[in-house]
């Protein structure tokens, strides 16, 4: 997860807009194993506007925000851990969109909590997912 620290480091990076090419692709190919609709994928890079998105899809994407890049750090955080607790490649992707009876889902999928909670909610799931396999995140 992203400490002060890094993303004080992310700030002051002069490859920022390389990290974000790379950031953007990688959040493609996540959303489309996770078939994502166009929308909920906006609003989990924090809802750009519909033409910025497309650039994105087009490979036309500038240095992101730290904003961004976290939201895309803790994606990818919650995607590599779905993978490695499950050893189902298709139920690793799908989880997100399963319901879900963890007190902190009420039922719904994971990805409500993604979308509706915002930052904080991605940094929730991200966190359960660590925890579920013990990862230390020291």
């Amino acid at each position: 997860m992203s400490s002060p620290a890094v993303q004080f480091q992310l700030a002051e990076n002069t490859d920022r807009g390389q990290l974000s090419e790379a950031g953007i692709r990688t959040f493609l190919n996540i959303a489309e194993a996770w078939q994502l609709p166009v929308e909920t994928q906006r609003t989990l890079l924090g809802s750009p506007s519909q033409s910025t998105y497309f650039k994105y899809k087009a490979g036309q994407v500038g240095p992101l925000s730290i904003d961004v890049l976290t939201r895309i750090s803790l994606i990818l955080g919650i995607y590599k851990g779905l993978h490695i607790l499950y050893n189902d490649p298709a139920l690793a992707d799908h989880w997100v969109r399963l319901p879900n009876s963890n007190p902190l889902f009420g039922g719904k999928p994971a990805l409500s909590l993604m979308t509706d909670g915002g930052m904080d909610g991605l940094y929730q799931v991200r966190r359960l997912i660590d925890g579920r396999r013990g990862a230390d995140l020291t």
